[in-house]
């Protein structure tokens, strides 16, 4: 905007309003599957549920048009899809559309319906999978949401849980089980489908609601009817055993609950490492990668003095204090909460004279409480609830 002209010297003001900085959302899916119209491995930005019907289409037996609208349906607001290639392998075309996604910035979720409807056992899901994982593993801010296949047993995907769990990457990833019915979008029979679509939606709307620190755990899936399973407490116990030596990554269960409809009932990682063993503890943690690196962009070729980490320690401690007063890190102070180290310590001569500039950051997550205890004392006065 260009300055007005003046007629004689003096003091002028001048009134604007600034445009507003874009929106930092998260729980913002990528949803690959097949499809019978559209552009191959070109992703398509959806707001509304009835886009995806006019670029992509719901004929066909692909399950990725139930799970763009289970996302919507659970409250998602934003989501990529990118079509898969056909009359090629399934691997091949998967490569081909992670390869397309990795250019996308405001992606921080992962989906792939079909890999899971696609497989007709374990040993073919893997590898698709394990795929995802790498991807994730590599891009530093992602986390794939993923499917057991359609006849899968309780000891398959207790398979499926140790081999994921043995990946590097396993701590970018979840675990839901088992498939759930909606109504089929053509003719309203009942349809098993993979769920990763509709949990991907409460992801969205638990960060919408609360953030990403919340777990993403005892919500409703809007859709669903039922599930290809009714677990018992003997086949949940098994599904979510902790093996003290091993800390292998739990399955998440889906569970109808009386009187409450069907809710996921887990939000636990694949990692075997106990530090990442919560969604919302991870994905708190990408969150701050993502911001970090779009926000701290702007201190790149500045003279690498005191005076810069003063300006790094600054931003970082304004931001980490936001994310505090949301409930997301624990602790009564920011002293509590987090810490940031930038100075000559963690700056050398060394790493200064290699032009880089180190930063640690400690934070305090909050954790979800899994377990209620309730104890019940029986005494003189009666039962007391403690």
């Amino acid at each position: 905007m260009l300055p007005l002209t003046h007629a004689t010297p003096g003091v002028y003001w001048e009134q604007s309003v600034s445009s507003p900085a874009p929106e930092f959302l998260t729980g913002v899916p990528v949803l690959i599957g097949f499809a019978t119209k559209g552009d191959v491995a070109r992703p398509q930005l959806l707001t509304l549920w009835t886009q995806f019907v006019e670029i992509f289409g719901i004929a066909g037996t692909s399950d990725l048009p139930d799970a763009v609208q289970g996302f919507f349906g659970n409250g998602g607001r934003a989501c990529y899809v990118v079509r898969l290639r056909d009359f090629i392998s399934i691997e091949a075309a998967l490569a081909e559309a992670l390869e397309a996604i990795a250019v996308l910035d405001g992606v921080d979720l992962v989906c792939a319906p079909d890999l899971a409807t696609s497989s007709q056992d374990t040993a073919q899901l893997l590898p698709m999978q394990e795929a995802l994982l790498d991807y994730c593993q590599e891009m530093g801010d992602r986390f794939a949401i993923l499917d057991t296949h359609r006849n899968a047993t309780i000891d398959d995907v207790v398979e499926q849980q140790q081999q994921l769990s043995s990946h590097p990457g396993s701590h970018n990833s979840a675990l839901y089980f088992p498939w759930i019915q909606v109504q089929h979008l053509n003719t309203s029979l009942p349809k098993l489908i993979p769920p990763c679509g509709h949990i991907a939606g409460i992801y969205a709307q638990s960060d919408l609601d609360v953030g990403v620190h919340k777990a993403p755990a005892n919500f409703v899936i809007n859709g669903a009817v039922d599930l290809s399973l009714l677990l018992s407490d003997a086949e949940r116990q098994k599904l979510n055993l902790n093996n003290q030596d091993n800390q292998v990554g739990k399955i998440n269960c889906l569970r109808i609950l009386p009187g409450r409809g069907i809710r996921v009932w887990g939000a636990r990682t694949l990692s075997q490492d106990a530090a990442w063993r919560y969604v919302n503890v991870r994905r708190l943690f990408l969150m701050v990668g993502r911001w970090i690196d779009r926000n701290l962009t702007n201190f790149t070729f500045e003279p690498n003095d005191i005076m810069l980490w003063i300006r790094i320690e600054r931003e970082l401690t304004a931001y980490l204090e936001t994310l505090l007063a949301q409930g997301a890190l624990q602790g009564n102070s920011p002293q509590e909460a987090f810490y940031i180290k930038c100075d000559a310590e963690t700056n050398p001569p060394e790493v200064r004279d290699r032009g880089m500039v180190i930063t640690e950051i400690g934070l305090a997550p909050t954790v979800p409480s899994e377990f209620i205890v309730v104890r019940l004392i029986q005494g003189e006065t009666g039962v007391t609830l403690v």
